[in-house]
């Protein structure tokens, strides 16, 4: 890792330490005023209907902190995020920090000389949910701080959002011969995203019951299942396609006008990462980087990104000369 990358990893993980270290230490300067079993988990209207003990709050703590500013600090070092989608980044991650470290600081301080009844449970704890409010402003003022503190330091340089290469190239097929082309879309964030969204649900599990749990780990299937997407060129048309059946993207050959390999900006083009939809275009964008994009007969582009973009791009368009001169 170079000084540039290692500046920017300690600028991303330097909330979620901050948080954490603010967490246990009034953890630790609170600890003889707090019951045995914390109130923990609350319903609506702010009463507890769950209680941990002080162990179990400080390992929920530290883990929630340290694994969320972990992904932080991977996607910031590692993720091709450049221009303002890394300084937004880097603001989304210390946003992320203050709201969680807000609200564990409260779950602790709305527990100390709290009353306990005979299995040292506390009693008579509420969590008013103006706090809640009360973390979404401290998110927005720590995303400010975020994006000031980011531009501090030189932000990387994405590829550049040129027309597309390419230039209709085709692949030569003898007389009946088939080709197919197919590779991995798959980058290194999808997966791990899976994995902290299952994590929860199993956290969720242990300390708020089957009610909360359930939708997180039903979130984590889906985005497990199309963590790692293949992308397949043949004579169908373009298939995008997860682990599972479904969900599953398919282009037929007849809607495509033609084929090009180029560079993509998924935050500038495209607004985003996962499957988009905008004015003109739609697309599958894993990563920023090099991608096959089709010109629909709508008039419309269909784009993934994939490494060996301009294989695909020539096998499809030599696929629709076939189709053309067969009609």
């Amino acid at each position: 890792m170079n000084r540039k990358n290692a500046a920017r990893a300690a600028l991303a993980a330097l909330p979620f330490l901050l948080a954490t270290a603010a967490d246990l230490t009034l953890f630790a300067t609170r600890r003889d005023r707090l019951p045995a079993q914390l109130a923990s988990h609350f319903v609506g209207n702010g009463r507890a209907n769950d209680h941990a003990s002080q162990t179990s709050y400080v390992v929920v703590t530290v883990l929630l902190l340290v694994g969320t500013g972990t992904l932080s600090t991977l996607m910031t070092v590692a993720g091709k995020f450049s221009g303002a989608a890394h300084r937004r980044l880097v603001a989304g991650g210390y946003a992320v920090a203050g709201f969680l470290g807000y609200l564990m600081a409260v779950v602790l301080l709305i527990n100390v000389d709290a009353a306990e009844d005979a299995k040292g449970r506390a009693q008579a704890v509420s969590f008013p949910m103006w706090h809640l409010a009360a973390g979404i402003g401290v998110a927005v003022l720590a995303f400010g701080l975020g994006l000031l503190i980011a531009g501090l330091l030189p932000v990387p340089q994405g590829p550049s959002a040129a027309g597309p290469a390419g230039e209709g190239e085709r692949i030569v097929l003898a007389d009946g011969e088939v080709a197919g082309w197919a590779r991995s879309a798959g980058t290194w964030w999808p997966p791990a995203v899976a994995l902290v969204v299952v994590g929860s649900g199993f956290i969720l599990l242990f300390t708020a019951g089957w009610a909360a749990a359930v939708p997180a780990l039903l979130v984590g299937a889906v985005l497990a299942s199309f963590a790692h997407p293949y992308v397949s060129v043949d004579r169908r048309g373009i298939t995008v396609s997860g682990v599972l059946p479904w969900p599953r993207i398919r282009v037929p050959l007849d809607r495509i006008e033609t084929a090009t390999s180029r560079n993509i900006n998924a935050l500038a083009e495209y607004g985003g990462w996962g499957y988009r939809v905008r004015a003109g275009r739609t697309g599958v964008m894993i990563r920023s980087g090099e991608g096959l994009v089709a010109r629909l007969s709508g008039g419309r582009d269909f784009a993934v990104t994939v490494d060996d973009s301009a294989t695909a791009a020539a096998l499809l368009n030599t696929l629709i000369d076939q189709r053309r001169t067969e009609h």
